[in-house]
């Protein structure tokens, strides 16, 4: 299935402008930063697997700012290795984002939560476009810190990755998390701001004085072993270390250290988050010692991983994406399976991640068909993914039954059509495109 000439040039030329829109630059302590904050409105600062993803779209028009974009992200890393979520670049900003945000400041200018790890999937995708060893070399140190910082202090005993809220996921307001927190699931505002209630709660109790290792998980609030989660790092692991391997630079340590991690990852979701009754993956909640039943988009997510058995990733294609009553609708793919009684596909309770369809996971769940030989459902997918983005520009979201925007104006990853549009015309694009102005 191909996409129509006029749904790839519109949803090019608004991917394209909103790059240009978004973009923000400057100088902070003689460092000049070069990054695409998620939307002007709403986001304006530095996120990290926004970056990642913007990165990713920058490479198909412009490469000196994909890898600029890296670069600038990278820069927050700490001595240690952490690679916070958020970078506030803008120092004006930062005593109204830390109050809009509901954060505590790292290094006072970086938040000290997580964001889902596409680091490495972002490098390898611009390594491949430019080929520029240089830069490689510049950024991959440092994405290996990273990782191994993650190995050496959000592992559990199952070697599952934890997390301590709800929003380290990316997933933020998912309805997967309602149990936990004591959020009563609805279909109006009601819900969102219980949520925001919520985690205020959760944030307060965890004090002051955290740092970006302490071991939360022993305070029994949050904490949470999150299939997309795990299935991205996972993926990031096998693709840093093919770059790692392929350096043979005895500088960057054991580079088999990463597959056998992400073996032990994808396996550790097969033995303890796969559910062979009902064909999905599970969450696990660490608190109550249970698995969460919710069917949302992270059910499906380990079908990426080249690890999971053919025969998984067969039921969750055949009984659950492609499924027209849970996530096979007009603009797939919806964040909750349609037949949940959470599901919330207008946007109605103003909460993200409880029904709406989203570029980024459209994404990752279009190659990770495309890698299974899944040519004609993938190409479905993308076809109807840019489709919504021609219909309704770069949302944060989009409604599964008509693609209406949700959610913030000008949204980053939304772009994220370029790579799709490219894919599925078997071509790149010329990256001397002039970029459109709005």
């Amino acid at each position: 299935m191909s996409t129509t000439p006029d749904a790839n040039e519109a949803a090019t030329d608004v991917a394209i402008a909103t790059l240009t829109r978004n973009r923000r630059t400057g100088t902070d302590a003689g460092f000049s930063y070069d990054f695409t904050c998620p939307s002007p409105t709403s986001y304006p600062f530095q996120w990290a697997w926004d970056s990642c993803f913007e990165a990713i779209a920058l490479a198909r028009i412009d490469l000196p700012r994909a890898c600029a974009e890296i670069e600038s992200l990278l820069h927050g890393i700490d001595g240690d290795g952490f690679l916070p979520h958020m970078l506030l670049w803008q120092q004006e900003l930062r005593p109204q984002a830390t109050a809009d945000f509901r954060i505590a400041l790292w290094e006072g200018w970086k938040s000290v939560t997580l964001a889902p790890p596409v680091l490495a999937r972002a490098i390898e995708h611009i390594f491949a476009i430019s080929g520029d060893e240089q830069w490689l070399a510049r950024v991959l140190p440092r994405a290996c810190r990273f990782y191994d910082w993650l190995h050496a202090t959000r592992r559990t005993a199952g070697d599952l990755l934890a997390i301590y809220q709800p929003d380290e996921s990316g997933l933020d307001m998912s309805p997967k998390y309602d149990r936990a927190l004591g959020v009563q699931s609805g279909h109006d505002p009601r819900v969102a701001r219980s949520w925001h209630a919520r985690m205020r709660e959760l944030l307060d109790g965890y004090g002051t004085d955290r740092r970006p290792d302490s071991l939360l998980g022993a305070q029994r609030r949050f904490h949470w072993a999150d299939v997309l989660f795990n299935t991205i790092y996972a993926d990031g692991l096998t693709r840093l270390g093919r770059l790692v391997g392929e350096r043979r630079d005895p500088g960057y340590g054991d580079a088999g250290r990463f597959a056998r991690r992400a073996a032990r990852v994808s396996t550790a979701l097969m033995r303890e988050c796969w559910d062979e009754q009902r064909g999905v993956f599970d969450d696990l909640d660490l608190v109550a010692g249970r698995r969460d039943h919710t069917v949302t988009i992270s059910s499906l997510f380990p079908l990426i991983l080249e690890s999971v058995p053919d025969a998984a990733a067969r039921r969750v294609i055949d009984e659950h994406l492609t499924n027209p009553d849970e996530f096979w609708l007009p603009y797939p793919l919806p964040s909750v399976a349609a037949n949940e009684p959470s599901f919330d596909p207008d946007f109605a309770t103003e909460g993200i991640f409880r029904g709406s369809s989203w570029v980024n996971l459209n994404w990752y769940l279009y190659w990770g068909l495309r890698d299974r030989g899944e040519h004609r459902t993938a190409g479905a997918l993308a076809e109807r993914t840019i489709a919504a983005v021609a219909a309704s520009s770069t949302r944060e979201c989009y409604g599964p039954y008509d693609a209406a925007g949700h959610g913030a104006l000008s949204f980053g990853w939304s772009t994220l059509v370029l790579d799709l549009v490219d894919a599925e015309s078997g071509r790149d694009r010329s990256l001397a495109r002039t970029p459109a102005f709005f």
